[in-house]
């Protein structure tokens, strides 16, 4: 069973609509207007993915609210998490479509990190209130010995390193555009 959506508030809902239309490529199909429980009201904007009519990520832009300028909107931060813990990750097709999403995010201005965990391959970046963002494509399959390792980590209380990643590279703006031939 899939999800139908997300949902999560939005600091600055314009800035939130040109990172998800723009440059995530999402179509903004739908708002919703409504009071929220506890007082204020809330406009609910829902971005469908990929064309999908059963798959959207929806952000909330708050009015009124009790301790409206208190709200965290960074994931990490509200939960006082490390970075990287909370984030959204969609699905990439393949290598190459990943690797399509880092010069996008680039040519837009944002900071790409590329990870190959060893049997996903990962590309992220940041929306405007800081949450990670993800893209990833399974590259890898699943064996015995790799579900017998997951169970036994339930019950695990002492540190036990998975295999390092094959790749760990930041793409920022500034080397991406140093890298780039002079014309």
């Amino acid at each position: 069973m899939a999800y139908h959506h997300l949902a999560f508030p939005a600091k600055d809902i314009k800035a939130t609509h040109n990172f998800y239309e723009t440059i995530m490529g999402f179509e903004l199909v739908k708002v919703e207007v409504a009071p929220m429980h506890g007082g204020g009201w809330g406009k609910h904007f829902f971005y469908r993915i990929g064309g999908d009519d059963s798959k959207f990520i929806a952000f909330w832009e708050l009015h009124e609210t009790p301790r409206q300028d208190e709200i965290e909107t960074n994931l990490n931060k509200a939960m006082n998490l490390p970075e990287l813990t909370a984030h959204f990750s969609f699905e990439a097709e393949s290598v190459d479509e990943l690797m399509a999403w880092k010069e996008r995010w680039n040519k837009a201005g944002l900071d790409v990190l590329e990870i190959d965990h060893n049997w996903c391959h990962s590309v992220y970046t940041r929306d405007p209130d800081g949450n990670a963002v993800e893209f990833c494509v399974t590259t890898g399959s699943f064996t015995e010995d790799d579900r017998t390792r997951a169970l036994a980590a339930l019950d695990e209380t002492a540190f036990k390193a998975s295999k390092p990643p094959a790749k760990i590279e930041f793409w920022t703006v500034k080397k991406t555009k140093e890298a780039e031939p002079a014309g």
